[in-house]
């Protein structure tokens, strides 16, 4: 893969945000954003083990996509005191994402402020994603296709970004928002995956207290070479095409591979990783 560094600043104002980055569709890490945050001094593993660990949070892990599993299903559930220990004491594939901090722990809305770049942020939908060391997403879009602003706390995180043109080199699962879980984006193995080669994308590692644009329907892994948790504040696509897509995949898409699932079980979870496989090498 052809990975260049994703551009960063130290600071920037919501004028060149928009000339630079939001305009062009280009991604962006901003260092020195959140200094002013109480959250950028108070925001830990043991911060949210005090202020939530009589939560029950939705657990995750890279087990493949199985025909039973419903959208966003988690694959277990503990205390947030319970994982939080956990991850301190050893690595886990165990995550937690799109965790609603609005409606599960109120009072963390006063350790940050919703920042302007110029876009209506959903203030209805602070999410958090936490993760132990060497656990990490599959390589996906966001169904909505947004403009995402990713603030991370503690630890180092690994980030490789392509945007939709690059959809050819990269195996996507027909009918779905990723691509295929047999590839390891952090060491890809080209002779089993030779159109990777091909793709041109972008990387970083994010550590505490800095933020990463991620423009609308950008491809995202992400890694946690060490046990750390991220803060996701997101704004609608502005491209029609973009928002056509993303009301297609809400109403449509999603609900046609329910269907598929039910009628044709696991039969149709293998076969649109075959065809990730074969519609990818047409290209080559």
């Amino acid at each position: 893969m052809h990975l260049q560094d994703i551009p960063r600043v130290k600071n920037i104002t919501k004028e060149d945000f928009l000339k630079h980055f939001l305009k062009p569709q280009k991604p962006v890490v901003i260092e020195r954003f959140i200094e002013e945050w109480p959250a950028y001094s108070k925001w830990n593993l043991e911060y949210m083990k005090s202020v939530a660990g009589d939560k029950i949070v939705p657990l995750y892990d890279d087990r493949p996509v199985d025909y039973k599993d419903g959208f966003n299903e988690p694959h277990a559930k503990m205390k947030m005191a319970d994982y939080i220990d956990l991850l301190k004491k050893e690595p886990t594939k165990f995550r937690i994402f799109l965790w609603n901090i609005l409606k599960e722990v109120p009072q963390l809305q006063r350790d940050f402020t919703y920042p302007d770049f110029g876009l209506r942020l959903m203030k209805s939908l602070p999410m958090l994603f936490f993760g132990g060391k060497d656990s990490h997403t599959f390589m996906h879009y966001d169904i909505d296709l947004a403009n995402i602003f990713h603030f991370h706390f503690e630890g180092d995180k690994q980030i490789i970004l392509f945007n939709q043109s690059q959809n050819k080199y990269l195996y996507k699962v027909p009918h779905s928002l990723i691509t295929n879980e047999s590839i390891d984006f952090s060491n890809p193995d080209y002779s089993k995956w030779p159109a990777l080669k091909n793709a041109k994308g972008f990387k970083t590692i994010l550590q505490h207290g800095e933020v990463l644009y991620m423009p609308e329907g950008y491809w995202h892994y992400m890694k946690y070479l060490t046990p750390g948790f991220s803060m996701s504040l997101r704004a609608i696509a502005r491209n029609p095409k973009n928002l056509s897509k993303a009301l297609y995949n809400v109403f449509i898409m999603r609900n046609y591979d329910n269907v598929m699932r039910r009628i044709k079980g696991q039969k149709w979870i293998d076969w649109k990783n075959k065809k990730s496989i074969s519609n990818t090498n047409k290209q080559l």
